[in-house]
């Protein structure tokens, strides 16, 4: 293949073992293809701690709908940040639970900062924010 460097790294037996077995419960076909993967979400880890660029994020959020005024406390965050969300997922859990997720994009700083801010709304049970990296940053790596 164009572009492909050929490694070789040295790995403890029990080591490569576990990873073997996680490479193969995942459905990859080489290991090489399950290393590209750790190598490209480590670099976007590393790349959403200090970019300033444009950028990605998942944010999940669980919370009790009759929790007095908080569905509506959240989506006026979301709309005071219009340009930032792309879209959102409400899920009813059950009789008093939901999920929302919402895929926000813009600049890393104010996805970053209303993701903790969605996070942190009183009667937030649950919730997680991935980012991941932009166009740009994924075709650096391809």
């Amino acid at each position: 293949m164009e572009g492909l460097t050929r490694i070789s790294i040295s790995l403890e037996s029990v080591l490569l073992k576990a990873f073997d077995r996680t490479t193969e419960a995942k459905g990859y076909a080489t290991r090489s293809e399950a290393i590209r993967d750790l190598i490209r979400e480590r670099l976007i880890r590393e790349e959403e701690q200090t970019a300033a660029g444009e950028g990605v994020a998942v944010v999940t959020l669980v919370y009790d709908h009759h929790a007095r005024e908080l569905a509506a406390r959240l989506i006026d965050k979301q709309h005071h940040h219009h340009d930032l969300v792309v879209s959102s997922l409400h899920v009813h859990l059950g009789e008093r639970h939901c999920l929302e997720v919402s895929i926000l994009r813009g600049p890393m700083q104010k996805i970053r900062h209303l993701g903790e801010e969605l996070l942190a709304t009183k009667g937030v049970l649950h919730g997680d924010v991935r980012f991941t990296s932009s166009e740009g940053s994924l075709n650096r790596w391809h």
